[in-house]
Formats: C-alpha cells, sequence, structure tokens
C-alpha cells in the first residue's frame, strides 16, 4: 500500500474543480479518492507524527499550493472554487501539475520563496525538480521550508478565526494581548466588556501586572477593511474613558484612510491587522500547539580547544 506523492494531488483536485462551483475540503476528499483509486484501507494510513492520515494531510498541501497559485480560490465558509486561471490551465489538458509546473506563476514563486531555474533548453523548474540547481545552502533550504510552513499556518488560522462568531473574536484578541504580557494580577488581567452599547469598547487590559495604566481593545471579526470612521468611533469611545491608550484589532484590514486617522489621533491608537493577529498568534502560542521540534547542532568549538 502507498499514497501517491503530494505532486500526483494537484490535478486532480483541480479537475473536481473544474465544475465552477464551491467546494469544501472534506467534501472534496471522498470524490478525490475516487478518482486516484485510493482505497479505503489506505485512507486510513496516518502519518507517522501529528494525528492525520496522509491521504488528507497530503490533498491539503496540494489545495494550498493551487490557491497559491491563483488556480483556485478561497470563497466564504472556507470553501474553494477554480479561477479563471485554473480554468484556461484545464483547457489545455496538461498531463501533471507539480512544483515545477507552478513555477511558471510569480504568486507560486513568491510563495516558495525563489525564483524558478531554467534549464538548458529552457525549461522552467522549481520544487523538488530544482534541488540539484538551487543555490541554497541546507540552513537556507530549512529557513524556507520553515517560512513556508508559517505562512501556511496563518492562513489557516486566519480562516479559522474568520469562521468564529464575534464573542469568541473578542475573547481571542484579550488572551492574545495576556499572552504578550500584558495583564494586572491573575485574577484579573484582561476581561471582555463588549456588549450593546458598550461605546466601542470590547475589552480591558492593564498595561502592566501593576495596573499602572489601562489599554482599551475594540475588536472587528470584518472580512471588509476597516475604514476611518471606525477609527474615529473609537477613538471618542476613548476619550469618554478618559484613556490614552488603545488597541484596534481587526480579521480583515486596514485602509489607509484607516491608518491616517490613528496616526492623526489624540490618543496612542495602534491597529493590528487579519494578517498581524495571525502572526502574533503563533508567535504568543495563541490557538496554536507544538507539532514538531528539531534540535539542530552545530560544532562545539570550545570543546575541542587544546586538542
Amino acid at each position: 500500500m502507498a499514497i501517491p506523492g503530494l505532486q500526483d494531488f494537484m490535478l486532480p483536485i483541480l479537475r473536481l474543480a473544474g465544475d465552477g462551483v464551491e467546494h469544501s475540503v472534506l467534501e472534496m476528499l471522498e470524490p478525490l479518492a475516487a478518482q486516484m483509486g485510493i482505497s479505503e484501507e489506505e485512507k486510513r494510513i496516518m502519518q507517522p507524527r501529528g494525528g492525520k492520515t496522509l491521504f488528507s494531510n497530503r490533498a491539503r498541501w496540494a489545495l494550498t499550493y493551487l490557491m497559491k497559485s491563483v488556480l483556485l480560490e478561497k470563497t466564504e465558509k472556507g470553501k474553494f472554487k477554480i479561477t479563471r486561471r485554473g480554468s484556461e490551465v484545464l483547457q489545455k489538458k496538461p498531463s501533471r501539475i507539480n512544483d515545477s509546473f507552478l513555477h511558471q506563476f510569480s504568486e507560486f514563486r513568491l510563495f516558495k520563496g525563489k525564483s524558478a531555474k531554467v534549464t538548458a533548453n529552457g525549461d522552467q523548474i522549481g520544487g523538488s525538480d530544482a534541488a540539484e540547481y538551487t543555490d541554497a545552502t541546507p540552513d537556507e533550504r530549512l529557513d524556507a521550508a520553515y517560512k513556508e510552513l508559517r505562512e501556511t499556518l496563518a492562513d489557516d488560522l486566519l480562516e479559522k478565526v474568520r469562521s468564529g462568531t464575534d464573542k469568541f473574536f473578542e475573547y481571542l484578541v484579550v488572551d492574545l494581548l495576556v499572552a504578550m504580557g500584558y495583564g494586572g494580577s491573575q485574577a484579573d488581567r484582561g476581561r471582555v466588556v463588549g456588549k450593546s452599547g458598550d461605546g466601542g469598547i470590547d475589552g480591558v487590559i492593564q498595561e502592566d501586572r501593576l495596573g499602572l495604566d489601562t489599554v482599551y481593545v475594540q475588536a472587528k471579526k470584518w472580512q471588509n477593511p476597516v475604514g476611518p470612521d471606525e477609527i474615529r468611533k473609537f477613538v471618542g469611545s476613548l476619550g469618554e474613558q478618559k484613556a490614552h491608550k488603545g488597541v484596534f484589532i481587526t480579521s480583515g484590514a486596514f485602509t489607509n484612510s484607516a491608518h491616517q486617522a490613528a496616526e492623526k489621533a489624540n490618543a496612542k491608537v495602534v491597529l493590528i491587522d487579519g494578517e498581524q493577529l495571525a502572526q502574533l498568534m503563533i508567535d504568543h502560542g495563541v490557538g496554536v500547539a507544538d507539532h514538531k521540534i528539531y534540535n539542530i547542532k552545530k560544532l562545539d568549538g570550545g570543546y575541542f580547544d587544546g586538542i
């Protein structure tokens, strides 16, 4: 028994999405297994670590690569569908889609963190097919792999956050600030206060353990960009509280005008968008768990001094 490699999943997934309708990952797995001839027993083969099946893990990574190449795109509610570019690729009836194929797209090269390599006959290569052509050191390749895993985790985190409730999002941002070192006493380090008529304040957290200053929090679980009006409302709420510091966190993004409004405010207002939020969650261990830990050893020159 053997599960096909990651590269073998890409074309079947794109073909499944070729009907132009939205699909979820879970909906995709059964027809994908049927198309690829993967048996029930093979679908149950587990990874050595991580608690996931090889089939599910490779399918999800293939899906990620197709999205990073803009052959597929995310839609609402954690689903995906084919893009115009993806349809154009299918029309050309490729025999295989792999890293080498995807390196023709600048978005995928940017995701991979390196440019496509070109062989003597002009063919583009990338990924495992390009291993012998890369000038990267083992340390550089390890760093690139870590970056790729982290970016994918950030995408997954943000998708999960956006699928939650508004109230959950308010608790999440307070948990994150506490994890970052803000907070007063253990009993009252931070609390969610958002409710109807809250004046634009969703959370309150002490800046330090002595409680010398208070930071007020606004949390918006939005897909659309936050504009300057929302920032001005938040600044007004800070004024009503005689507060000098505030943090505005959104699962979406901020417009340039929103950043300008924050800069002009008569209080210190920090803006954190969805991408920054996901990175902070990873850095401070909120909503994530250790998966694999590698201890990289180096030569201890001091041990050999005097030999």
